[in-house]
């Protein structure tokens, strides 16, 4: 069974960094995968953050290009989330989605992605 379990979230304060880790059990880093980050804030819906297309192509959300970088490390099935320059809008939930067949186009799509982990809090202080 699929396990995505994420890890590294924290209250941190404006400007600071957190690295989010996601590690997916039993699920194969094979070429035809995608991946992503999501985030939710209390009242708003869940969005995109930064995923990792099928093609292998990195795709980041306007609000957080330059800031965050998505990453990968198939040795240690793990996706990670580096977050610079926080700001006190990217408090939120984060969560990591994965499945296969992701298109660059549609990464940012919540039903694109069949496994989901439980989420991590991102608190950041102004």
């Amino acid at each position: 069974q699929v396990q995505l379990v994420e890890s590294g979230g924290g209250s941190v304060a404006a400007g600071g960094s957190l690295r989010l880790s996601c590690v997916l059990s039993e699920f194969t880093f094979d070429e035809y995968y995608g991946m992503a980050w999501f985030r939710q804030a209390p009242g708003k819906e869940r969005e995109g953050v930064a995923g990792i297309d099928s093609d292998g192509q990195n795709r980041y959300a306007d609000s957080v290009k330059g800031r965050f970088t998505i990453s990968k490390d198939k040795a240690k099935n793990t996706l990670y989330l580096q977050m610079n320059s926080l700001k006190p809008e990217d408090s939120a939930m984060y969560y990591c989605a994965a499945d296969y067949y992701v298109g660059g186009s549609s990464w940012s799509h919540e039903v694109e992605y069949k496994y989901w982990g439980q989420g991590t809090q991102v608190t950041v202080s102004s």
